[in-house]
């Protein structure tokens, strides 16, 4: 009887920290998802190549990388609780070098801007993911990581349609036929215009992170202990587990497809003539959220993890030859599939770009639990080498863009997808089986 209600209280007690961590995770998908919009916006108001726009995910994604160790050991000495508001003050900085960046229209100052958003969200990535798995029973853990993920993902849907209504309204004027015909003052001053119009919508940014940082000091969030650093010759052992290593190559390669999908898919809809460009984030985020609830229903119910696994890389292998060979006159697939939305139609090969989101889902918690697997003491290092394989976001979609801007043709540019998904194939029907390396 006891034990019973000791688990009641339990899960009574994890409402709130579940309600303020779910808003955290809202809260860096909407931050992350916004890099979408960002790109085509500050490819016309700072005149950028397509390998120059897409340094913003460059910027954003490697801070992962560089910051992940440094942001471990102040988490280490501050806490997960204080860690998440350290997170939330630093990315509230970020969105505050915004300001000036759009005041001097310097592309440089915004790289600088992503990058410190990116830092914020290290510690904050590091700190909220292992605190949603203890704050509740462990039985239940799968649940609340699955709940955090639709928080996550759902940001990535409203974040762009947010940009698209406060930022990208009224655009035509600031197209490249429109701007072509400007002498260079006033063309000058039409970017500055347009480039002044991100000051306020950070300035909110960065206010609520203020408060949401006090809210999260101030709350009834309770501290979990951290983990004992591991022993020196355990952390040179984790070499001798494939699996690990295999999957970090895989997530690696995974966060790059994922980060092309719904960060190119903008500036690529622009070029096909989507007047409502801004918005085409959404779209790949709304195929994600719609596997991810699939997934939740059917896994392991009906097939397993590495089932999936598989049927999502060959599913993105199809994808991405569409991609490369579809039509961006056509609306036909979108006509006959989405029209009684009442969404906005996109061409045949904007369509299959956003449908890699539905490929992509499943992919990121598949690949977790088998490359953890059989570690041990060792998770939580194999855990930190997962998190750095998010640099794959920053690699992959500047690889794209100066395969577009050296061929002249962006569409073909998404060839870099298939050896990525050919790697997660290899991962899903073999790599994650291997126990060592001799076999």
């Amino acid at each position: 009887m006891d034990s019973v209600m000791n688990q009641t209280e339990r899960q009574t007690s994890s409402v709130m920290p579940m309600f303020i961590v779910g808003t955290l995770f809202f809260i860096f998908g909407f931050v992350t998802w916004l890099n979408g919009s960002l790109i085509p916006f500050l490819q016309i108001a700072c005149e950028l190549t397509h390998m120059e726009a897409y340094l913003v995910t460059m910027a954003f994604y490697i801070s992962y990388t560089v910051m992940a160790l440094p942001m471990s050991v102040i988490l280490r000495r501050t806490g997960y609780r204080k860690g998440m508001m350290l997170g939330l003050l630093i990315m509230a900085l970020g969105s505050l070098i915004f300001i000036p960046a759009a005041e001097a229209r310097m592309f440089s100052v915004f790289l600088v801007a992503l990058f410190v958003l990116g830092t914020g969200l290290t510690i904050l990535q590091t700190a909220s993911n292992p605190y949603i798995v203890h704050i509740g029973p462990h039985e239940t853990a799968a649940v609340r990581i699955s709940i955090m993920g639709l928080m996550n993902k759902g940001a990535g849907i409203v974040a762009p349609l947010v940009f698209t209504a406060f930022i990208l309204s009224d655009m035509s004027q600031f197209t490249e036929a429109h701007l072509a015909t400007l002498d260079p003052a006033h063309k000058l001053a039409e970017l500055e215009a347009l480039s002044s119009r991100l000051v306020m919508p950070y300035m909110i940014m960065a206010g609520m992170l203020l408060v949401l940082a006090a809210l999260v000091h101030f709350s009834p969030l309770p501290e979990i202990e951290t983990e004992k650093n591991e022993a020196e010759g355990e952390t040179s052992s984790i070499r001798q587990h494939p699996n690990l290593i295999l999957g970090v190559i895989a997530l690696f390669f995974y966060v790059g497809v994922e980060v092309i999908a719904g960060d190119t898919i903008g500036l690529f809809g622009k070029e096909m003539g989507v007047t409502n460009f801004g918005q085409l984030t959404s779209y790949t985020m709304a195929f994600m959220v719609s596997a991810y609830i699939v997934g939740m229903f059917v896994i392991p119910r009906w097939i397993k993890q590495e089932t999936a696994l598989v049927i999502s890389a060959v599913l993105g292998l199809i994808l991405s030859v569409m991609v490369m060979v579809g039509s961006g006159e056509s609306y036909a697939v979108w006509n006959a599939m989405f029209a009684w939305t009442g969404v906005p139609a996109i061409p045949n090969v904007v369509l299959f770009v956003a449908l890699l989101g539905f490929a992509n889902a499943l992919v990121w918690p598949a690949i977790w639990p088998m490359a953890l697997a059989g570690l041990g003491s060792l998770t939580s290092t194999g855990s930190a080498l997962l998190i750095m394989a998010i640099s794959g976001g920053a690699i992959f979609p500047f690889l794209y863009g100066a395969i577009a801007d050296v061929s002249g043709n962006s569409q073909s540019a998404y060839w870099i997808m298939i050896p990525c998904y050919l790697f997660i194939l290899f991962y899903a029907l073999k790599g994650h089986k291997l126990k060592s390396w001799g076999r």
